[in-house]
């Protein structure tokens, strides 16, 4: 169903944009990760957990939902016996996570310059 809003140009600069909610679910402690590591290919829930380190069942489950929501990742549940669900990226969240690998790639490669900005910050204060 169509809203009003529908019509106007989306920016997240704007309050009540949509877009904010979505990019706040990519842009996530857990919305990142998960992202990037389903980049990778295809997972099963308890495989993305350990792919993304620290992440409690609770917060990937919820992370995971709303990425669902925002047309981000595909949840297929295979008629098995146990019930074998794989978590997968849609083409949009292909796109967004091509995106978000390009900027960990970068952080990572530059993480000694982060790291000495930050002990020179910290010795000046």
């Amino acid at each position: 169903m169509r809203g009003v809003d529908d019509d106007l140009i989306a920016s997240v600069f704007a309050r009540d944009c949509a877009s904010r909610g979505v990019l706040a679910d990519i842009t996530g402690r857990w919305g990142t990760l998960a992202l990037a590591a389903l980049h990778e290919g295809s997972l099963r829930f308890n495989a993305l957990r350990r792919r993304v380190d620290g992440v409690s069942e609770k917060m990937l489950a919820q992370t995971l939902q709303a990425l669902e929501r925002d047309g981000l990742v595909r949840r297929e549940v295979q008629a098995t016996i146990p019930p074998r669900v794989e978590y997968s990226l849609t083409d949009l969240g292909a796109r967004v996570a091509a995106k978000l690998v390009e900027l960990i790639e970068l952080v990572e490669g530059e993480i000694g310059t982060a790291r000495q900005a930050q002990e020179a910050y910290d010795r000046a204060r």
